[in-house]
């Protein structure tokens, strides 16, 4: 819960820097934030200490800190100048993330935990920050008008009040015994993140909300195509 209430404080610096015209900072706050939002259910599944009050109250921070502040946040940095598409679009980035949350929290408990139904609410809000940070490491600094951010708004949306299925992660155990390849391959991702964060953050991120749609292809296939079982062996 104390790992939560960062997450929350998170978001709500991130609304304040917004207001003061610091989309810069407001945006790694909301990376900060999501962090966090990674570590707390870990950590409290890990410690034993799961709780009901600890669903909802991570659930209400992340209404906060994924839904509306990002939304804010767009809406300030690349929405206002398009008047009534901006705000319309803000406002039903904040509510479908609300609804994605609702719909996550009467679900956890009767769907099958390796995918999400939706795109995670986290993951939609760290895409327009990363987005924010690719921007200003580009130069366009500041208040700025572009369609695709009003476009991805709206697409954003829809993805998280959608049914298609994003993997999960939640069967990786990261305080268990791994082979050696991922110790290799988790050294190599935090050079390239180290050399160029902005880019390689927004490309990740971009990547696994792309890869939502491609995983629903897959699975329906694999549904209207299952494969033939192998008959057993007859033995005399």
């Amino acid at each position: 819960n104390l790992i939560t209430s960062a997450s929350l404080f998170c978001g709500f610096f991130a609304l304040l820097r917004t207001l003061q015209q610091d989309f810069y900072t407001a945006a790694i706050f909301i990376l900060a934030s999501g962090l966090l939002d990674g570590m707390d259910g870990k950590i409290a599944r890990y410690t034993n200490t799961t709780s009901r009050f600890g669903v909802e109250y991570d659930s209400l921070a992340d209404v906060i800190s994924f839904c509306l502040a990002p939304g804010i946040l767009v809406f300030a940095w690349a929405l206002e100048p398009f008047g009534r598409l901006g705000w319309l679009a803000s406002f039903l980035f904040v509510v479908c993330g609300a609804l994605r949350l609702a719909r996550f929290n009467i679900q956890v408990n009767t769907v099958e935990s390796r995918y999400f139904s939706g795109l995670p609410t986290p993951a939609a809000a760290i895409l327009l920050a990363t987005g924010i940070l690719v921007f200003y490491r580009l130069g366009d600094t500041g208040v700025s008008k572009h369609l695709t951010i009003l476009i991805t708004t709206y697409v954003l949306a829809f993805l998280m009040v959608s049914t298609i299925k994003y993997y999960g992660f939640k069967d990786i155990e990261l305080f268990r015994r791994q082979p050696f390849r991922w110790l290799v391959i988790a050294i190599l991702l935090i050079i390239v993140v180290a050399y160029e964060p902005e880019y390689t953050l927004f490309g990740v991120i971009l990547c696994y909300v792309l890869s939502g749609p491609i995983l629903t292809l897959v699975l329906l296939h694999r549904r209207r195509h299952p494969k033939p079982a192998i008959p057993e062996e007859k033995t005399a």
